[in-house]
């Protein structure tokens, strides 16, 4: 039996964060529609060179799965690194329908006071006075850093007493619960360098890697993940076990981050453990077989190494 709304543990898919071609990505979100996600944040954030979609494209599937019941949330770019990107962001503030999720402190005032706001991984904030000071900004919902223990997770934002909005609403706790954890980015394109060609000539190298381009240590261990211009964990971080101390530390929202095989299963799974009670053991047994990759970490939840995995 489902738990009550009131209890209910969101579930919000975060962008796309690898090169897929327009078919997969208008597949994957056909797919998302019929599915038991909230909300859909959508856009480029890695790479501009990426424009399988552009924002009308967006704008016009983000109509469409608003229309099929999910709340749709734009995602800002990374690296705003030319005056083609800093348009793009202009226009996502100016667009006037949908939230955008903030990716870096640069997009900040310009967002702000013009769309609702969402605060992204990739904003620094590490502290209770941190998270207040943006909150004047009029951002709605955090998505904590991923590097965040859930303790110190909680002390940012206590369940018991959340920072509030200048309105008086409580800002909603969102963490990063599934997927390859993003770590970095650079001017520089690794999966061009990788193949030695130039990155404002790479032939796009990186849609051959539909979940980015593994980079293991000399002793042959999984290490990274090269995706373009963004440096990502080689372990697939994953919080389905720790349901009851996402909720202890007052997380109401899930970010489950797409990989192209076997997420819908992902998907259903972490609803069913979430929101029905369901038991976490065995789950995850059936997902190398659905194509999900491994290897999984929980660590940097628990205060460990965030390769360090525990199935308890």
């Amino acid at each position: 039996m489902s738990k009550p709304d009131t209890e209910r543990v969101a579930l919000s898919v975060g962008p796309v964060l690898y090169h897929w071609p327009r078919e997969a990505l208008l597949r994957f979100y056909a797919d998302l529609a019929d599915s038991a996600a909230d909300t859909l944040t959508l856009g480029e954030t890695v790479c501009a060179r990426r424009r399988e979609l552009r924002l009308p494209d967006w704008l016009a599937l983000a109509r469409e799965l608003r229309a099929a019941g999910k709340e749709v949330v734009l995602a800002a770019q990374a690296l705003i690194e030319t005056e083609a990107d800093l348009r793009l962001l202009e226009r996502q503030a100016g667009q006037g329908e949908f939230a955008v999720e903030a990716a870096d402190a640069s997009a900040l005032h310009l967002l702000a006071g013009r769309v609702p706001l969402v605060l992204g991984p990739h904003v620094n904030i590490y502290s209770r006075a941190a998270l207040a000071e943006h909150a004047d900004l009029g951002a709605s919902r955090w998505v904590a850093p991923v590097e965040l223990s859930l303790d110190a997770l909680a002390l940012v934002n206590p369940p018991a007493d959340p920072v509030r909005t200048p309105e008086g609403a409580a800002i909603v706790t969102e963490a990063w619960a599934f997927g390859r954890l993003p770590l970095a980015f650079s001017a520089r394109c690794f999966t061009a360098r990788h193949h030695r060609v130039p990155k404002d000539d790479c032939g796009y190298r990186c849609i051959a890697d539909p979940d980015g381009l593994l980079l293991s240590s000399t002793e042959g261990q999984p290490f990274l993940v090269l995706n373009g211009t963004q440096t990502q964990s080689a372990a697939v971080h994953n919080l389905l076990a720790d349901g009851a101390a996402l909720r202890a530390a007052g997380v109401t929202r899930l970010r489950l981050s797409p990989c192209s095989q076997g997420f819908m299963r992902v998907l259903r799974d972490f609803d069913a453990v979430m929101n029905a009670g369901a038991a976490p053991a065995g789950t995850m047994a059936a997902w190398a077989g659905a194509g999900v990759p491994g290897p999984f970490g929980n660590g940097y939840a628990r205060r460990a190494p965030g390769m360090a995995w525990s199935e308890t």
